[in-house]
């Protein structure tokens, strides 16, 4: 997954724009890949119509590329990343860490990608570093 500025390309070119439109909203503190940057569009905002009615996003591979759409287009908001997770982190209460050995699918702020990506001790070494402060 090379980038070509400040954030990743997608895991897959070929695959953008074929992920469904609701996807889990929130963290997890890591991620493996980016599926797409998404801009979500708003008619009522000023956003041209799409083939729905309703809010509807455009896919793109590159962040770049979705923030020059943003950027030009009325009612559109600023781009999102879609992003894999094979496993990631729970925070059921506040300072409670659980390790979730689940793949999910979830939209993130792009800014949020400056976050670490997974590796095999992303996570171990981030539960012990709170479980050693916790003692």
């Amino acid at each position: 997954m090379k980038s070509t500025g400040q954030y990743p390309r997608v895991a897959d070119e070929s695959l953008v724009g074929t992920y469904p439109a609701l996807a889990r909203a929130g963290g997890g503190f890591v991620w493996d890949a980016v599926l797409e940057y998404r801009v979500w569009c708003h008619p009522l905002e000023g956003a041209p119509h799409g083939e729905v009615h309703g809010d509807y996003f455009r896919a793109f591979s590159t962040y770049e590329d979705a923030l020059a759409f943003a950027v030009r287009t009325e009612g559109a908001e600023v781009p999102l990343a879609l992003v894999l997770q094979e496993e990631y982190i729970n925070e059921p209460a506040p300072q409670q860490y659980v390790h979730v050995r689940e793949r999910r699918i979830t939209e993130w702020p792009v800014k949020i990608l400056n976050r670490p990506r997974r590796t095999p001790r992303t996570i171990p070494d981030f539960l012990a570093s709170r479980q050693t402060r916790m003692t």
